[in-house]
């Protein structure tokens, strides 16, 4: 095909450029709050739990209105979605950035939520629409390699600012951005929208409830203990709630979701692929980052730094990615680009007590190389299976499972590692000490700082050897779903869209 042909814009690279900024301030704040934390805890007399709601209020809000935000965005309008999103998101970073308490500071999260949630599904359902199916997967890599940068980019940011002003730095540095996209969706994003149906107000309900209560009871899961009354409600609410979301689905004329969506394979094989990789990716990144910190001894901005490797790599598999999938295609490319991640993590579990930063930088330099060689793959894949006018939606639909994925793997990931972590404590050990390895080092003892470092780094390559075996799995699945499956979407398909604003 053409790329000049009517389904390609003809500023279809700047348009990108601004969908990967859009996307990389997003992920930028979820990773740069992390180096804040022992910010926060000293200048608003915040509680460990006051941290823990200012971390979570934005994914429970950002999880639980995706799917409702991307069906409001093919309906009305997806650059109109997106402005919404990172009017809501810049004024809560400028009144994150200037919050007096921890009350205050969780509220202004939540807004930076909603602001998320209208925002994220535009940036691939907006690249369908603008690319042909020739130049996607070009595009989807280079918005992938865009997501790692981010990943690194966030504590290595944060731990600079950090150096050199107050916590509020972290939020403040998002408001120019947020402008910055602004600008540029208005001067260069055309207005794409699916067919006008009347609002979901039930399925908007239904779907919110259940994904916010899903993901609590992810978060709260390691916490207060997987079969607690807290966890167990919370499945309890979400299964109900998403339950009925499915069959109001299934009754409505009109539905926010059409379910069909979810029995192509192609689509709901990608979407559980991409969770898997954040399962597996955010996971071990939240251990390596404490990694650094408490057995390296690294300072915030140095501990951002180490994780540099990955972006490059990632940045590089990227580049190989889209060539990859066209002469092998997006099956054998997910997979073959997973398969190298998961050997990536397994080299991060073959670190041990004493290797320092030189073991490490292997497997992040293979993990990222992997990645970004599967993950456009998986992104092209996913989009193709989507009809046009359900763009918005879709892309929801696997921010969703994404984000599920992500909560996941800090919240599973992370409780494999604390049960490691204390089994590999020796009896005597004090109770503090076995709750954490921060709490270990602040006893002040030496021989017992120096056990509780080796014994974080064994359980830090259980977590590792664990997402290593979850990204093989992904592999395969890959291998076993995507065959076949149901005739991609292509350009011929109408796209409504209105006159582009420029």
């Amino acid at each position: 095909m053409d790329p000049m042909s009517p389904a390609a814009h003809p500023r279809r690279w700047q348009i990108l450029g601004v969908l990967c900024l859009s996307l990389f301030v997003v992920v930028v704040d979820n990773t740069i709050l992390n180096v804040a934390i022992p910010s926060l805890l000293d200048d608003l007399d915040a509680t460990t739990s006051d941290v823990q709601w200012v971390i979570d209020a934005y994914s429970l809000v950002f999880a639980g209105l995706l799917v409702t935000a991307g069906s409001l965005g093919d309906r009305y309008g997806r650059r109109r979605a997106m402005l919404i999103g990172f009017a809501l998101f810049g004024l809560g970073s400028l009144l994150a950035a200037f919050a007096e308490n921890p009350a205050q500071l969780v509220a202004m999260r939540a807004l930076m939520g909603v602001g998320g949630a209208f925002l994220m599904p535009g940036t691939l359902s907006i690249m369908a629409q603008v690319f042909g199916a020739d130049e996607r997967p070009k595009a989807f890599a280079i918005w992938g390699a865009t997501s790692m940068v981010g990943i690194a980019a966030g504590p290595t940011l944060g731990g600079f600012l950090l150096e050199h002003s107050w916590w509020g730095s972290v939020f403040l540095v998002n408001v120019p951005v947020a402008v910055l996209a602004v600008v540029g969706l208005l001067v260069l994003v055309p207005e794409t929208r699916g067919p006008r149906r009347r609002p979901d107000v039930l399925g908007a309900v239904l779907s919110t409830l259940g994904m916010s209560a899903l993901v609590w009871a992810i978060i709260t899961g390691p916490e207060h203990g997987w079969t607690g009354p807290r966890t167990l409600g919370g499945l309890a609410v979400a299964v109900a709630a998403l339950g009925l979301f499915v069959r109001w689905q299934h009754r409505n004329p009109e539905p926010m979701l059409d379910l069909r969506l979810l029995r192509r394979r192609q689509f709901s094989g990608a979407a559980v692929i991409i969770a898997a990789f954040g399962f597996a990716l955010a996971g071990t990144l939240f251990a390596l980052t404490q990694m650094f910190q408490l057995v390296l001894g690294y300072g915030p901005l140095k501990a951002g730094l180490a994780m540099l490797p990955v972006a490059v790599s990632a940045g590089l598999g990227n580049g190989l990615g889209a060539a990859l999938e066209a002469r092998i295609g997006g099956r054998n490319a997910i997979a073959a680009g997973f398969a190298i991640a998961a050997a990536g993590f397994a080299a991060l579990g073959l670190v041990g007590p004493g290797d320092g930063f030189g073991a490490i930088v292997i497997g992040l330099v293979v993990l990222g190389f992997g990645a970004g060689l599967g993950a456009p793959a998986a992104y092209s894949t996913l989009m193709a299976a989507i009809p046009r006018e359900e763009a918005g939606v879709g892309s929801a639909v696997n921010d969703a499972g994404q984000e599920l994925g992500n909560a996941l793997g800090v919240a599973v990931i992370g409780s494999v590692i604390s049960a490691s972590y204390r089994q590999d404590l020796p009896d005597a050990a004090p109770a503090p000490a076995r709750h954490s390895l921060g709490e270990a080092l602040a006893l002040g003892d030496p021989g017992l700082a120096r056990t509780a470092r080796d014994a974080f780094v064994h359980a830090q390559a259980v977590g590792s050897f664990t997402a290593g075996a979850t990204m093989l799995a992904a592999a395969v699945f890959a291998l076993l779903v995507l065959r076949g499956g149901h005739r991609p979407v292509t350009d011929s398909t109408p796209a409504r869209e209105s006159v582009p604003h420029t």
